[in-house]
């Protein structure tokens, strides 16, 4: 069997990771360049001459034209952290290299930290990749699935209707051999009217939906041309090969989450969760960079408090 390259990337060691990342002054020089690549910019004024001066640990700038003062962490996802940098940097490293995901326990571990400092940490991180995956768009030929994440409660109702199970759509992009290439998946209930959303949203063309007879999956056609394949049940309408990518994936995204995770709120943080797989699937090909492409997202994102990042996901 040939080598899979993707696969046997080296992506970045802890090694080398520690050379570039170990110390809270590099992390903050990383910060910043990843914040103003081509300099400080004034989040008030816009001007670009400021002093350099700290309070506490933490690196300011004040602006030179307005008097505007801004720390490095201000108006990102690392406003209001009393972590130093260098568990985040460890916590990315961590959650970018690995090959399945990384519960908040397993951090809690590796960074030294309490439990709710990782949890917190963790659904930080989540939600910036979540943020920097919402405008994800999809063409060609993409394969197009619904599953469900969470099992039945004991008592509860069976299959479909269980109370515990989270709804939600897979759709993968293939590659002209039939691989996958890029993913994107979305918490949303199975009707007509959400995956009309979900393909108006992520979808361009052209594009080639390929999807099995499920009702709602007919509001596919407004993205393109819509391939129905009514595929019956067991075990072989898994096995079409016109599925071949998506079930594929479903079935690693699936093996994540009960290999990593004892419990988690499906209902409650399921985009989040599912943001994760596709964040790290939609940037493989390149494992080196994962971590620089973490680190941009998070301080692209808006501030998220404890209180927000708590809240409910609302499904798109």
């Amino acid at each position: 069997m040939p080598t899979n390259r993707v696969q046997m990337q080296p992506g970045l060691s802890m090694f080398e990771f520690l050379q570039r990342y170990g110390t809270e002054a590099k992390c903050e020089a990383a910060l910043e360049a990843a914040r103003w690549p081509s300099g400080f910019v004034c989040p008030r004024c816009e001007g670009r001459s400021a002093y350099a001066f700290r309070r506490g640990r933490q690196p300011y700038r004040e602006c030179a034209g307005c008097g505007y003062q801004c720390s490095l962490i201000a108006g990102t996802m690392f406003e209001a952290s009393k972590l130093p940098l260098t568990r985040w940097f460890m916590a990315m490293q961590l959650l970018s290299q690995a090959k399945n995901n990384v519960a908040a326990l397993e951090l809690r571990r590796q960074l030294g930290v309490s439990y709710p400092t990782a949890w917190l940490l963790k659904h930080k991180i989540m939600q910036a990749m979540l943020q920097a995956e919402s405008e994800r768009h999809l063409h060609g030929r993409v394969e197009l699935d619904d599953a469900y994440l969470g099992g039945e409660r004991s008592g509860g109702k069976p299959g479909r209707g269980s109370e515990n199970k989270v709804p939600f759509v897979l759709a993968v992009q293939t590659t002209d051999d039939g691989r996958p290439h890029q993913v994107c998946a979305a918490q949303l209930p199975f009707r007509r009217s959400a995956i009309a959303e979900f393909c108006d949203a992520h979808l361009l063309r052209p594009l080639t939906v390929v999807s099995d007879g499920l009702d709602c999956f007919a509001a596919a056609a407004r993205a393109g041309v819509h391939q129905r394949i009514v595929t019956g049940g067991g075990k072989a309408s898994v096995a079409l090969p016109e599925f071949a990518s998506v079930n594929i994936l479903l079935g690693n995204l699936k093996t994540a989450i009960t290999g990593t995770y004892h419990a988690f709120k499906f209902a409650k943080y399921a985009p989040r969760y599912l943001a994760e797989f596709q964040f790290r699937f939609n940037r493989r090909y390149r494992m080196h960079a994962m971590l620089p492409r973490m680190l941009h997202a998070i301080v692209a994102a808006d501030p998220f408090s404890t209180r927000l990042i708590r809240a409910p996901e609302v499904p798109c």
